[in-house]
């Protein structure tokens, strides 16, 4: 078993491909959550999924000292969403 990354680049990497899946697949659920501004709760289970990898693969002092993860989150998927009706915006 490889080791887990304490390279923030690397763990920017994995943070941003997971949220990247995550935008890809769950297009119509995010779409809902901004519009009723409940988007961390409609997605709670995806996100937690994503987040369960993301601690799988990278060093916890690093994800203790850091929120690489959830910078990747509103970067890939709610930034650009910001057209969306919504009162986040």
């Amino acid at each position: 078993m490889s080791s887990k990354t304490a390279d923030p680049a690397r763990a920017g990497r994995l943070a941003r491909a997971i949220a990247s899946d995550l935008s890809i697949y769950y297009q119509q659920k995010i779409q809902e959550g901004l519009e009723n501004d409940s988007f961390f709760e409609t997605l709670a289970d995806e996100l937690e999924e994503g987040k369960t990898l993301f601690r799988a693969r990278v060093d916890e002092e690093l994800i203790a000292t850091t929120n690489i993860f959830e910078k990747a989150i509103v970067d890939i998927i709610v930034a650009p969403r910001s057209t969306v009706s919504s009162k986040i915006f």
